[in-house]
């Protein structure tokens, strides 16, 4: 869904990272990178090693009570976020940690109605010292896997929230018909040439029949749905003619086993 109403500007955000050339690559690109340029997106992104001491710039050490890895130290951290309070704004900050809630579309539809600046802090190593934590009003997930630091989870975040905002895109109407958005998965999608290596266009797509290519659509998000995540069809949110098609659609896979 597009979030339309006026007292949203932009999405706003600081980034603490290790490594801000990461993000840099990815946020002057495409649609993000369009944002930016009409001033819809603002990130600022703050090296954690900036506020290391010592003449190493020390930012990880080993683990108290033993075990494998380097974790996080806390003084860095606590410190830009010092530094970042000076404004006095006021700010929502997100830990990205694989221990955190899971992140979907109506926590990014939730996030683009947030007039607060976001501060989104990246762990790196094995782990992040605890003491982080106190700093983050939550903690977030982009899913049950392990990565190398919280730098993509930014990213998704980022990009997932942006894109909602009025003038991001530049068929806002697109984000409606798109996976999650309305509550399944997305449709197929084709374009030319109507034949490629054997690979034929539906014709239901060429016939000009808007009703019958909607109703179409919609069939094949409830059986893509289906097949690959019904966890998230939720029948009290479906129309009869859903009803319907999926029933026709769970006797087709019962007839195939």
């Amino acid at each position: 869904m597009l979030i339309s109403f006026s007292s949203i500007l932009k999405m706003k955000c600081d980034v603490l990272t290790l490594f801000p050339d990461v993000l840099t690559a990815y946020l002057n690109e495409s649609i993000l990178g369009r944002a930016l340029e009409k001033d819809l997106l603002d990130v600022n992104l703050v090296n954690i090693r900036d506020y290391s001491s010592g003449p190493h710039r020390q930012v990880d050490d080993y683990p108290f009570g033993g075990g494998a890895g380097m974790v996080l130290k806390p003084e860095p951290v606590f410190r830009a976020m010092d530094a970042l309070k000076k404004d006095g704004k006021p700010r929502r900050v997100v830990l990205l940690s694989p221990q955190g809630k899971a992140f979907d579309q109506s926590m990014a539809e939730a996030y683009a109605k947030e007039e607060r600046r976001f501060v989104f802090i990246c762990g790196r190593y094995e782990g992040i010292d605890e003491r982080v934590k106190t700093l983050a009003d939550e903690e977030v997930s982009i899913g049950d896997f392990v990565l190398t630091g919280g730098e993509l989870g930014a990213l998704v975040i980022i990009d997932a929230v942006t894109r909602l905002l009025p003038g991001v895109l530049g068929d806002e109407n697109s984000i409606k018909d798109e996976s999650f958005s309305w509550g399944l998965l997305d449709y197929p999608h084709y374009t030319r040439p109507r034949e490629y290596r054997g690979l034929d266009v539906p014709q239901v797509l060429l016939s000009g029949n808007h009703e019958e290519i909607r109703l179409w659509r919609r069939r094949e998000a409830l059986k893509k749905t289906l097949e690959v995540r019904p966890d998230l069809i939720n029948k009290d949110g479906l129309s009869d003619r859903d009803k319907e098609m999926l029933s026709e659609l769970s006797s087709e896979e019962g007839d195939q086993e």
